[in-house]
């Protein structure tokens, strides 16, 4: 079972460790709070109020055998900085570090982190995203700069084949898969999942999954 710690029980310590739960992961929560530890403790392995700057004490309680640990330390900078440099030390195989600015995110990044997030500033892209592109259904970030988007097919597509679209040569991506909703007389509404031939007609209330670079992205049509 994949083992996790989170330390750090903020508003989104505590969710993340509720989801990973959740979803079956080994979690071990912890926080110098004893109010948050109490709050959690019921969901996850195992929850423990500590001091994460302390490198013993993180030891006691294993921390050197998790997967990944996530540093969510929100208010005290200093202490989320010592942490994930013990973590390094503790050769942690993926140290994640929430960062509450961009300055603090390169800060994390020269100590060694793994990966930081800043979910703050993700969420405010993702939302501008969906406001600036109405037709979006929902994207998943491939690597930097580089995206997987579901959107909804626009009405100038409709009865159009794959290969008159031409949507590598005129876009630069590539459509993966077309969602397509069936109504079935005993199942109601089916979604299907079609791989794309160049000849195959895309319909109205069709789903389009695409992959391409942001700024070819960007170039589809928008209704």
């Amino acid at each position: 079972m994949r083992k996790v710690a989170v330390i750090g029980l903020g508003r989104f310590g505590v969710a993340l460790a509720r989801h990973l739960a959740a979803s079956g992961v080994e979690v071990l929560a912890m926080d110098r709070n004893s109010n948050l530890v109490n709050e959690i403790k019921d969901e996850v392995a195992v929850a423990v109020r500590i001091d994460s700057t302390d490198a013993q004490a993180l030891e006691s309680q294993g921390v050197d055998q998790v997967d990944v640990a996530v540093v969510s330390i929100g208010e005290n900078f200093e202490a989320a900085l010592l942490t994930t440099v013990i973590l390094k030390q503790m050769q942690v195989p993926e140290v994640i570090c929430r960062a509450q600015s961009e300055f603090h995110a390169e800060i994390f990044r020269k100590i060694g982190a793994d990966r930081v997030i800043q979910p703050e500033s993700e969420s405010g892209k993702a939302l501008a995203r969906q406001l600036a592109n109405p037709h979006l259904v929902d994207f998943i970030r491939l690597a930097d700069g580089f995206t997987l988007m579901e959107f909804h097919a626009p009405s100038s597509f409709y009865g159009k084949s794959i290969l008159s679209l031409a949507l590598r040569s005129k876009y630069d991506v590539n459509l993966v898969v077309i969602r397509r909703t069936y109504h079935s007389s005993s199942k109601g509404d089916v979604v299907k999942t079609v791989v794309p031939k160049p000849d195959d007609v895309i319909e109205a209330g069709d789903i389009l999954v695409v992959v391409g670079a942001d700024s070819s992205l960007a170039k589809l049509p928008r209704e």
